[in-house]
């Protein structure tokens, strides 16, 4: 099938995976699209470096989604796309990361081919990948993890999926959307039978300005993520290739904190003050 990307062809869609923040993960190809496009509807997370390599004429649509709360429905966000693409617009659909992991580019794949339209799909760094390079954190490794999986932390509420054999010795779990749910996140894992030891990281506006990995233990988890006030965006990864990672220990830090405190508080007699 001829590329879509054919600058003669009109009244078409393109999904365009825009990385996980870092405008230098952008594709070749996906350059070229925004490059293309007359409308640009995107997320609330993209880069605006991003957004400016669209022509400055383009129309930009934000249809920003928070948790529990959206701009646009997601059936309202399909038919904006389709009424755009229907008066000959080319459309660039923007989205972090993949648009394919976690960003209901299948729904509107479905909704622009009901429609009977030309769609294309570019695919993007999903936020695992770019997050996990940054922190130098292997997904996978011969020696700690032959197999990983992606799963939502919020996804028609969280005691309605089966994680059962996703995390555990020699696997890898990557969560997406977690932060709020961290602490059920940790309980499920741990009542599955993940060892309350196991290790686990949370990777904070990877690839962004700002950006944070720490890391803990499972047990650990919701308590640490409130610690350290950690915010979305983030990701959570669980298994045996964080102690690989760049990540800040932060159990470990917090433990000497506790035992310094413990020692400043110890009891000391009237013949050991003299002394010292």
């Amino acid at each position: 099938m001829a590329t879509l990307l054919d600058p003669n062809a009109r009244g078409r869609v393109i999904l365009v995976g825009a990385g996980p923040g870092d405008p230098g993960l952008l594709t070749v190809r996906a350059v070229a699209a925004l490059r293309s496009a007359d409308i640009v509807v995107h997320d609330g997370l993209i880069d605006p470096r991003v957004l400016d390599i669209a022509p400055p004429a383009a129309q930009r649509i934000s249809v920003a989604k928070q948790r529990a709360r959206h701009t646009l429905p997601q059936e309202a966000i399909n038919a904006l796309i389709v009424a755009h693409v229907k008066t000959g617009a080319i459309v660039v659909r923007l989205k972090g990361g993949d648009p394919f992991i976690f960003g209901r580019g299948g729904e509107e794949v479905e909704a622009v081919r009901a429609a009977g339209l030309p769609v294309e799909v570019i695919p993007g760094v999903s936020a695992a990948l770019g997050c996990a390079a940054e922190a130098m954190l292997p997904l996978t490794h011969r020696d700690h993890s032959s197999a990983v999986s992606f799963v939502a932390g919020q996804c028609k509420g969280l005691s309605d999926q089966d994680w059962s054999g996703l995390a555990g010795q020699g696997r890898t779990l990557v969560i997406y959307m977690g932060v709020a749910t961290a602490s059920d996140i940790a309980d499920k894992l741990i009542a599955d039978g993940v060892a309350p030891d196991m290790p686990v990281a949370v990777l904070e506006r990877g690839t962004l300005e700002g950006s944070r990995a720490i890391r803990t233990l499972l047990a650990d988890l919701g308590a640490m993520v409130t610690r350290e006030a950690v915010q979305s965006p983030a990701i959570i990864v669980v298994g045996e290739v964080v102690e690989l990672s760049d990540a800040q220990d932060k159990l470990a830090r917090w433990a000497r904190i506790a035992e310094g405190t413990h020692e400043s508080n110890t009891f000391v007699g009237p013949a050991e003050e003299t002394a010292a």
